[in-house]
């Protein structure tokens, strides 16, 4: 977690008493580069050292420095290239950035102001949102130091700077450029790039574990080769908060061994609790706790200056900014909302507001994750499971930002086992486990975008650009097949497209030096730069009024006018869809129906998973020893008492008949998108004995493979989770993925991930600035392309890609490997269940949804609670079985969200399963 606006060497901040207001006010103003007036700049006018001036600013501001502050200043000046991993709010911006001007600035003499020196800093932020945010600190100490002496420039370069502005930097540059990778490759693909980025001396990578692990972090490593090229002895620092891997996360960035490694060990206090309910439901489910908590959310908000509520989806954070203001009406326009979906205009005013201190509350996504600081937050509340410690770390990082000052983030379940996570993420941290991130491996649809854009930058030899970009870590074994399949693909689009002039888009000119010859094929490719690729966007926006924001055209295309949408909090009417544009009006009195952006679901992570099964384990052997523990106690005793507790040695497996049929529920511990992947797997396996039919059901926890006909489980499992052997023609890894491919619906999931290859890889054209093309037409050319490589060309590298990032990225094959490899070595543990226990009943809730039943969902899940609560000894109140029926129409599914329709049952097929 960076820190753009880092206060850096801010003093401690007392409890708020008499005066704390204007003390917070003046912390404000140092962050935002504002001194006192009792606090002069020093430097100007005087001819001295940098270090001098540096000093002096610091002690004017009562600050300094950390010892991991001047280990950095120390390596920068010694020419070292490293990363800088410390805390949020230790500061970690001013360690950087304060050593590049001590090293790359020098003091002039002249009377008269010189010009600024050329470009010698870029700053890369994964984030066009951080950008201003991030030039705001960095020219605290240049304005403060006087252009008189110290005549540095400062500029942002992003999707969001303006056409005035960006034209004044095509004709020079500032000396301090923030930028984001996307924008660095416009810079790489400009004729005069060696020119223009040629003198950089230092290059720093912002939040480098955001993009370490996806394919912008490859962006960013051919980036930097690039770079190092043309300036052999360019510095290279990333800086980030939350990772695991360090070295492995340094060598990604550097693409080499020889890197300074500095962790700030500033003394930080941590505060991790959890809002806990008045009791625990021992029977729970998905979402069940959810907005019943919102009495005690609301208390915490009250008792607080100012906090942030922090979701796990957009559509989430609709529900509950909207819950919230019809509970506390009084606070409109002190409480609001920010997510990425909203207009820019809007989050800027909800970023401006938390400076101030003028909001007492915003509802946030990850929108507000990254770097953004906001000395007024004292609290952050979590709704939901965080996933993850890494998150849990970044979010609790937002709060308390700034040295001595203590970070808190609550935690606020949204069902009763998620009471456990947060006592492991809280052991977690306390052991030091975090999360590692992975650079991907050679895809090649960056590298194919990132030869034409060197193409364009003043040309390249192959020979020369393969040792460049092998010298890179996500291409550092990238073979001289995969090469020249790249040079015949940008080159003539490989054998299937070389009859069409437009994918000709490389040649050699007679020097043997790679170009672009077609002004219009170059104009296509610098207009859709870029790697990281969404569904394409509507914009949302009042009939003859101003814009509100935009979703995701998936979404909208979904709807007819008429239907409403909660978005931007307000209850909006679709009246009609133009011009890629959604045309609402303000909607009152009808029924909501909830956006459904994507990433809706994340995985709960491998650390988080382990710390969540020692927890229980501890839970096994009586040792409750945590508020979490304590509070969920009820369901665990329940759960041990009818079945049993997993343990790291055990894997929990039950199974029960019903009505519907044989269940089998399964608790691996492995995140839900392992979770899919074992379960088409087993239910494959199982089809190989004996044809059935499966419907499945996958939670973070564990799945339920349920089948109409009786199945021996007992006999079955032991084989089913086997690891596969592989053969003479086949290793076992294979010989699983092949297994893994034939379980599910491959061909369609594959075509899916190729969509976005073939946008990254130039094949298909997305337009124009202010041409509107849907996704409808994007994803017909995309279809066209696969078929026509998978006909004609089926050995396509980017065939083969697609099928290798939905292995990985989709269904984790690595990590659903190890998890078979862990199974194998645990010990079974098979029960036979008279009825539901605590683990497998939000499992069959999952199903309930899923399944098209011809009974109402709400009142057979009342019923259903109501009857393992008499089993279990106690008794539910008619409030309670309402209860369950409005969290069933509101907590988890939105505001006003009806039962479905009686329709009749169907089941899904044991092969091919469903597409996801």
């Amino acid at each position: 977690m960076t820190d753009p606006t880092d206060p850096a060497f801010l003093p401690p901040l007392p409890g708020e008493g008499p005066g704390g207001g204007k003390r917070r006010i003046k912390d404000q103003q140092l962050v935002e580069g504002r001194a006192p007036p009792s606090q002069p700049s020093p430097g100007r006018g005087r001819s001295k050292t940098v270090e001098a001036d540096l000093d002096e600013w610091f002690a004017a501001r009562g600050w300094k420095p950390f010892k991991f502050q001047r280990e950095v200043w120390k390596a920068i000046a010694a020419g070292k290239s490293g990363m800088l991993h410390a805390t949020t709010g230790a500061g970690k911006t001013y360690a950087v950035w304060l050593g590049a001007l001590q090293v790359f600035s020098q003091a002039r003499k002249e009377t008269a102001r010189p010009a600024a020196p050329p470009l010698t800093v870029l700053w890369l932020t994964p984030m066009r949102a951080l950008a201003a945010d991030t030039l705001r600190a960095l020219k605290q100490p240049l304005e403060a130091l006087g252009a008189e002496v110290h005549p540095w420039s400062a500029g942002a370069r992003s999707g969001d700077t303006s056409s005035a502005e960006r034209s004044a930097q095509n004709e020079r540059l500032p000396t301090v450029l923030v930028t984001t990778p996307e924008s660095l490759s416009l810079l790489l693909a400009r004729a005069d790039a060696s020119v223009v980025l040629g003198r950089v001396r230092m290059v720093v990578v912002d939040e480098w574990h955001e993009l370490l692990g996806n394919k912008r972090g490859v962006q960013v490593q051919l980036a930097l080769a690039r770079l190092e090229r043309w300036n052999p002895g360019l510095a290279v620092w990333g800086m980030s908060a939350t990772l695991g891997n360090l070295q492995e996360a340094m060598h990604s960035l550097l693409g080499h061994e020889d890197g300074v490694l500095v962790q700030g060990q500033v003394p930080k206090k941590l505060v991790i609790d959890s809002l806990l309910p008045g009791r625990a439901e021992r029977f729970p489910w998905g979402g069940h706790l959810g907005l019943t908590m919102l009495p005690q959310v609301i208390d915490e908000i009250a008792a607080s200056s100012t906090t942030l509520v922090f979701t796990n989806t957009r559509s989430q954070a609709e529900i509950w900014y909207q819950a919230m203001l019809e509970a506390r009406p009084e606070w409109a326009g002190t409480i609001a909302l920010h997510h990425g979906s909203l207009d820019r205009a809007v989050r800027e005013w909800v970023e401006l507001g938390l400076k101030s201190g003028a909001l007492k509350a915003v509802v946030c996504t990850s929108s507000l994750d990254l770097g953004v600081d906001f000395l007024p937050v004292e609290r952050v509340l979590q709704i939901g499971s965080p996933k993850g410690v890494a998150r849990l770390l970044q979010r609790a990082g937002r709060s308390g930002h700034a040295p001595g000052r203590p970070s808190r983030i609550t935690l606020v379940p949204t069902h009763s086992i998620e009471m456990v996570e947060g006592a492991a993420a809280r052991t977690a941290i306390a052991e030091g486990h975090i999360e590692a991130r992975h650079s991907p491996d050679q895809p090649l649809d960056v590298l194919v975008q990132h030869l034409v854009t060197v193409a364009l930058g003043g040309g390249f030899v192959p020979d020369d650009l393969y040792e460049e970009v092998r010298g890179t870590a996500a291409y550092a074994s990238l073979s001289r097949e995969s090469w020249q399949w790249c040079l015949d693909f940008v080159s003539q689009g490989g054998p299937s497209l070389a009859a069409y002039p437009d994918y000709k888009r490389v040649v050699p000119d007679a020097e043997g030096v790679w170009r672009v010859p077609d002004a219009r094929l170059a104009r296509r490719h610098r207009m859709n730069i870029g790697t990281i690729v969404s569904d394409a966007s509507m914009a949302v926006q009042y009939l003859g009024g101003a814009k509100i924001g935009s979703v995701e055209e998936g979404f909208v295309a979904r709807m007819k006018p008429g239907d409403c949408f909660l978005f931007g909090g307000r209850l909006l009417e679709l009246v009609r869809i133009h011009d890629m544009t959604a045309w609402v009006r303000r909607a009152t009195g009808k029924r909501a129906a909830v956006p459904r952006w994507n990433g809706g679901r994340m995985p709960l992570s491998n650390t988080l998973a382990d710390a969540v099964v020692q927890q229980l384990a501890r839970a096994g052997e009586a040792h409750y020893d945590s508020p979490e523990l304590q509070c969920v106690r009820p369901l665990l005793e329940i759960q041990q008492q009818w079945s049993a507790l997993p343990t790291p040695q055990t894997l929990l497996a039950e199974t029960l008949k019903t009505r519907e049929g044989s269940h089998l529920f399964l608790y691996p511990f492995a995140g839900r998108h392992v979770h899919l992947g074992l379960a088409s797997l087993l239910a494959w396996r199982v089809a190989q004995h004996e044809a059935r039919t499966f419907s499945i059901a996958v939670n973070d926890y564990g799945f339920e493979l349920l089948s109409a006909t009786e199945v021996d489980w007992p006999a079955l499992l032991p084989q089913v989770l086997r690891l596969p052997e592989g053969d003479g023609d086949t290793d076992a890894h294979t010989a699983l993925l092949h297994e893994v491919l034939a379980s599910l619906n491959a061909g369609e999931l594959a075509q899916r991930r190729f969509r976005e290859i073939a946008r990254v890889s130039g094949l298909i054209f997305q337009g124009y600035p202010g041409e509107k093309r849907s996704s409808r037409q994007l994803q017909a050319s995309s279809s066209l392309f696969w078929e026509v490589f998978r006909k004609y060309d089926p050995e396509n590298k980017l065939l083969q890609q697609a099928e290798k990032e939905l292995l990985s990225q989709e269904l984790e094959i690595g990590r659903l490997r190890a998890s078979l490899e862990r199974m194998a070595t645990q010990q079974l543990v098979l029960k036979a269940l008279e009825r539901p226990t605590p683990f497998s009943f939000p499992l069959m809730v999952e199903l309930f949804r899923e399944k098209l039943s011809n009974e109402n969902v709400a009142d057979r899940i009342a019923r259903m609670v109501e009857q393992l609560e008499k089993a279990a000894g106690g008794v539910v109140t008619a409030g309670g079985v309402e209860r369950v029926k409005s969290t069933l129409a509101f907590g988890q599914e939105g505001p006003g969200k009806s039962p479905p329709k009686p329709r009749r049952e169907r089941r899904r097929p044991s092969r091919p399963l469903p597409p996801l």
